[in-house]
C-alpha cells in the first residue's frame, strides 16, 4: 500500500468509454488491481460499442453509456449510479464527455492524469493525479494509475474469455493448418490508411511466397467494404473477404488463430496485442512509439519521422508527443518491400505477450 491507499478498497469504478484500442490498453490496469485486491468489486463505465467486446467478462460490472442517446444516455448512467458510493474512482479518459460522467460518481478518491496530460480540463474533476512521465506509450500512461495506487502492473494480463460460439465461427472461416495473415486494412481515421494496391501486393506475396492463408477483416462501414473489395480485385492469389461479417468477439476469436496481423493504427492492433499475436503496424500519420502495438513496435513500418520531415519540415523528435501528421499522401511513404520485410520478421517470432487467454 501507499499514501493514497492504506488497505484494499471495497469498490473501484473506472471511466473509460472508448475506443476499442483504449479499452484494450485499460484492461491490464483492471487485471493488475484485481490481482492485488481479489476481494474488491470493480465497475466500469464504458461505451456501447466497446461493451459488445468485453461485457461478457463476469468479474467486472459494466455500466454502458450510449453517447448517441445524448441526454438520455447520461441519465441512464446516473440512474445506474443512484445511491452508490465507491472507494476509488479512476478517470482514465481525458474527454469532456467522460468528465461529465465522472461528476455523477461519489468517491473520496478521484484519480486522474497529471496536469500535463489532463486535457479538456480533466483536472477539474479529480482530486489526485498520477506521476508526470513524459513520452510514454499510451498503455504505460494508463499503467501509472496502478503504480499510484501502490500496485505493480506486471505481468500484463488481459484474460478476455472467448465464447464457444465465437470459436466455432473462427474455426469455420479458417481452413486447414496454413499460417494465417489477417489484414485489417482500415483505421477509423481515413488518413491513417494505406492504399489497396499496397495491401494487395503484400497479400499476394504472403499467399504465394509464404504459403499463407489471407483473410480480410473489418467492420461494416462503406469505407471498409470498398477497401476490401479493392484489395481483392487487385490480388492475383485467392483471399477470403470477411469484412462486415463478424462481431467484435468473433473477430477476436479469429484473430486468436492468426500468425500475423497487418493493420494501420487501429483498434485491431491492440486486440492482437492482448492475444500475443505479432502485428505488422503501418505508421506514418501517427507515432508507433506512442500508440503502436505494445509488444510489436519493432515490427512496425515506422515512417513517422520521414513524414514529419516531409510534411512539417521538422524531425519527429521536435514535435509535441501527441502530434499526428494526418495529411493526404502521408501513408504513401510506406513501401511494399518494407512491409514484406516486417512480415517476414513477424513470422519468425513466437507469441509475444504474457497474457492468458481462456475459453468462456
Amino acid at each position: 500500500m501507499n499514501d493514497l491507499v492504506q488497505t484494499p478498497p471495497r469498490s473501484v469504478i473506472l471511466v473509460k468509454l472508448s475506443a476499442i484500442g483504449d479499452v484494450c490498453h485499460t484492461l491490464p490496469v483492471v487485471r493488475a488491481l484485481q490481482r492485488a485486491w481479489p476481494n474488491t468489486r470493480f465497475t466500469w463505465i464504458i461505451g456501447r460499442t466497446e461493451a459488445t467486446f468485453v461485457s461478457h467478462l463476469a468479474d467486472i460490472e459494466f455500466i454502458v453509456f450510449d453517447k448517441k442517446a445524448g441526454r438520455q444516455g447520461r441519465l441512464a448512467v446516473k440512474a445506474a449510479l443512484n445511491h452508490r458510493t465507491f472507494d476509488i474512482a479512476l478517470h482514465l479518459q481525458f474527454a469532456w464527455r467522460a468528465s461529465q460522467l465522472m461528476r455523477l460518481i461519489k468517491a473520496p478518491i478521484k484519480l486522474g492524469f497529471d496536469r500535463a496530460r489532463a486535457l479538456d480540463l480533466q483536472w477539474l474533476f479529480t482530486n489526485q493525479t498520477i506521476a508526470s512521465v513524459p513520452h510514454q506509450h499510451v498503455m504505460d500512461g494508463l499503467l501509472e494509475f496502478t503504480k499510484r495506487l501502490g500496485v505493480t502492473p506486471t505481468p500484463l494480463m488481459w484474460n478476455i474469455p472467448i465464447p464457444p460460439d465465437a470459436l466455432n465461427y473462427a474455426n469455420r472461416v479458417i481452413n486447414g493448418h496454413q499460417p494465417v495473415l489477417i489484414i485489417s486494412p482500415c483505421s477509423s481515421h481515413p488518413l491513417r490508411n494505406w492504399h489497396a494496391a499496397g495491401y494487395a501486393a503484400v497479400a499476394d506475396y504472403a499467399a504465394t511466397a509464404l504459403n499463407m492463408q489471407v483473410l480480410l477483416c473489418g467492420g461494416r462501414t462503406d469505407l471498409e467494404r470498398e477497401m476490401a473489395t479493392s484489395i481483392q480485385s487487385l490480388m492475383q492469389a485467392p483471399c477470403k473477404n470477411l469484412v462486415g461479417q463478424d462481431t467484435l468477439i468473433e473477430f477476436y476469436a479469429t484473430l486468436s488463430k492468426a500468425s500475423v496481423l497487418l493493420t494501420p493504427d487501429s483498434g485491431p492492433a491492440h486486440m492482437a496485442t492482448a492475444l500475443g499475436i505479432p502485428v505488422v503496424g503501418l505508421y506514418a500519420a501517427t507515432n508507433p512509439e506512442r500508440s503502436g502495438p505494445y509488444f510489436s513496435r519493432a515490427l512496425c513500418v515506422n515512417c513517422f519521422d520521414q513524414a514529419a520531415q516531409t510534411f512539417l519540415h521538422k524531425k519527429a523528435s521536435a514535435l509535441p508527443w501527441r502530434s499526428k501528421i494526418e495529411k493526404s499522401g502521408v501513408m504513401d511513404l510506406i513501401t511494399v518491400p518494407a512491409v514484406i520485410d516486417k512480415l517476414q520478421q513477424a513470422l519468425q517470432r513466437q507469441q509475444i505477450s504474457p497474457s492468458t487467454q481462456t475459453p468462456a
